[in-house]
């Protein structure tokens, strides 16, 4: 542990609020950690007492009372390579966009599995094994996201909390809002897609179809899309809403209606005479970007993951701007 450090307030913090604060600057320093630090009066601005939601100044000076050697973690972004090497508890730290008591929201990086599988050395529901609490509870899994899909994952602290979000996805009550980039452009602004899936085995592991109503084993899967901006008629940038929760709905849906989703390497089929865009990485261009739910005790969660580094980088390339929705 370190000892007692006073720091300054930057310039570019006006009006922060302190718990943000403290996650730039220590993002292993856990909620629960942090409030009793607050309580306890250990953490102080200008030498007065502080709260969570207090907003700092620039100029003003933070008490940081001497932290575990975790609690601040290298700041890079998480990659592969950055994943391979460090711990759970760390990796999930770098993850974490909100927390309170009752719920932990993730954002999920490309690649990495939400569950175990089949060739899944290292998922999500393993990882939080290391922010079990003291009384020995694992946090809990209430939905997933495809592996190759990154953005919002919510978590539930308790078994209370789970059984309510768990509630809430299963009733549809629940906004998901994703972000796509597909191959041309819709010829409706926004339409509405409904079909049957069925799982299917394949040489390269299980796939979706789109099947007939009644046949054995197949869903309903319903989704909504508009297009938020595009490339001439080359591509577009779709926001996509599912209403129904399917294995890849969203990858499917889009590829049903000739738009697929760029990097997908499932449900991606073109010409031979068609080319890869220049400067795009091969990648799944799906980002789950937006979650609103009813929270277990009262209102509601509202939580913005931002882009993963290759769909910024399409973004750039394409000209496309993240503050056209405003969210």
């Amino acid at each position: 542990m370190a000892g007692v450090e006073q720091r300054r307030v930057d310039e570019d913090e006006a009006g922060l609020r302190l718990d943000r604060w403290f996650k730039l600057h220590y993002p292993g320093l856990g909620f629960g950690q942090l409030q009793k630090l607050l309580r306890s009066g250990q953490i102080r601005v200008d030498g007065g007492r502080a709260k969570s939601d207090t907003r700092i100044e620039p100029g003003q000076m933070v008490r940081v009372p001497p932290l575990a050697t975790d609690a601040k973690l290298d700041a890079r972004p998480l990659t592969a390579n950055t994943m391979r090497h460090s711990q759970d508890g760390d990796v999930l730290a770098k993850m974490l966009i909100y927390e309170d008591d009752k719920v932990l929201v993730f954002n999920k990086p490309a690649g990495l599995a939400v569950q175990g599988g089949s060739g899944v050395t290292r998922h999500v529901d393993g990882m939080l094994e290391a922010w079990r609490n003291r009384k020995g509870e694992k946090p809990r899994l209430v939905h997933r996201i495809d592996r190759d899909t990154s953005g919002i994952l919510l978590v539930a602290r308790t078994r209370g909390a789970a059984t309510h979000l768990t509630k809430a996805f299963r009733e549809r009550d629940t906004q998901k809002h994703y972000w796509a980039i597909v191959k041309g452009v819709p010829a409706r602004r926004e339409g509405r897609i409904s079909t049957f899936l069925k799982k299917e085995q394949t040489p390269d592991g299980d796939r979706m179809r789109v099947a007939r109503h009644g046949d054995e084993g197949a869903d309903h899967a319903l989704s909504h899309y508009r297009v938020i901006d595009q490339v001439a008629q080359n591509f577009a940038w779709l926001e996509m809403q599912p209403h129904t929760g399917r294995t890849h709905q969203l990858r499917v849906h889009a590829a049903e209606i000739g738009h697929p989703i760029l990097g997908d390497p499932k449900y991606f089929e073109h010409d031979t005479n068609w080319e890869f865009p220049g400067g795009v990485q091969k990648r799944l261009h799906l980002h789950a970007r937006r979650i609103v739910i009813p929270h277990p005790d009262k209102g509601m969660i509202d939580q913005i993951a931002p882009l993963p580094e290759h769909m910024v980088q399409t973004f750039n390339l394409f000209g496309f701007d993240e503050a056209a929705l405003g969210d």
